[in-house]
């Protein structure tokens, strides 16, 4: 249970991160809104995660989910370039984390 309490506020940071970007310096209310919730499950689920599962393991699971998500998306609305390099990393990072699974 854990594990997917994990996957999930990873997904959320992935929202407040993007909610963040959109907020313009906090200068628009409605991602503002969307990062303040987006950010406060993200680190409830990472703190019930941790609970269980190792700090270190947790949190670098985490935080390559969020940045995994936050990238794929910027690239698929073309907020960033995507080049063969990039998406290689991406997927190299997505190894690292299943990695990471499997030795817990």
């Amino acid at each position: 249970m854990a594990w997917i309490v994990l996957i999930i506020s990873g997904m959320f940071e992935a929202v407040w991160a993007l909610a963040l970007g959109k907020s313009e310096g906090f200068s628009r209310l409605a991602p503002s809104l969307v990062f303040v919730v987006a950010l406060a499950i993200s680190m409830g689920g990472l703190a019930i995660a941790m609970r269980t599962l190792p700090v270190g393991t947790s949190y670098a699971v985490w935080v390559a989910i969020g940045a995994v998500l936050t990238v794929g998306y910027s690239m698929a609305t073309g907020d960033e370039s995507i080049s063969p390099v990039k998406i290689a990393l991406l997927l190299g990072l997505i190894s690292c984390v299943v990695g990471l699974k499997l030795a817990h």
